[in-house]
């Protein structure tokens, strides 16, 4: 498998969720608009749930209604993100292996993404990620040459900046979305917020 890019949307979005719910275990699903072979391009992602990840059926609705909306703006599901409440705990755990492996059956070249916790301060100059692909029907550690966040220093500061701004509050995952059916979880409004803060330089968000 070759390199894997995540823009800074993806990113921002899932280092936001993270916060969002610090003491909690939370996940999702990464997306790509960008043509199938050659790398990965992760351009969005869905931040899902936020208790209960174990829960099957909530997760089965989810991945079908995120499957649908990507049929129908040109999009893919690609991989899989997770953080373990635990911060120095960043294996994936049996639910994060069992929800890759559905999703590597319909897209091979599908990564699972892990956040280290222990390394989510604003500060810490490389991104706070572990990433897996498969091999031989098994999940291992990805080289981490060929994983690209591109502007990091600029996407790491658009994430802290919008941390102390409050701006996290915006992000819906699909626990708020069950909760309140009018909240949107493809998260429209603070994809544009990213977009506002991100320079030229950032490219596609």
């Amino acid at each position: 498998m070759g390199e894997v890019e995540l823009s800074c949307r993806a990113y921002v979005k899932m280092y936001l969720h993270c916060c969002l719910f610090p003491r909690c275990s939370i996940n999702g699903l990464l997306l790509s608009s960008s043509a199938a072979g050659g790398a990965v391009c992760v351009t969005d992602c869905v931040p899902l749930l936020h208790s209960h990840l174990s829960l099957a059926p909530i997760t089965q609705l989810a991945l079908t209604q995120v499957d649908v909306w990507c049929s129908q703006t040109q999009q893919r599901i690609v991989g899989y993100y997770q953080a373990n409440a635990c911060m120095s705990d960043s294996s994936p755990t049996p639910c994060a292996l069992k929800i890759a492996d559905k999703i590597s059956e319909q897209f091979e070249n599908a990564v699972l993404l892990m956040f280290d916790g222990s390394k989510m301060s604003p500060d810490y100059r490389v991104p706070p990620i572990v990433m897996y692909e498969r091999k031989d029907s098994k999940w291992t550690l990805k080289d981490k040459h060929t994983i690209m966040l591109r502007q990091w220093e600029e996407t790491r500061a658009i994430a802290s900046q919008m941390l102390e701004s409050g701006d996290h509050s915006l992000l819906v995952d699909f626990d708020n979305h069950l909760d309140d059916i009018t909240k949107d979880w493809t998260n429209q409004k603070l994809n544009n917020k990213i977009a506002e803060l991100a320079s030229p330089a950032n490219g596609s968000m």
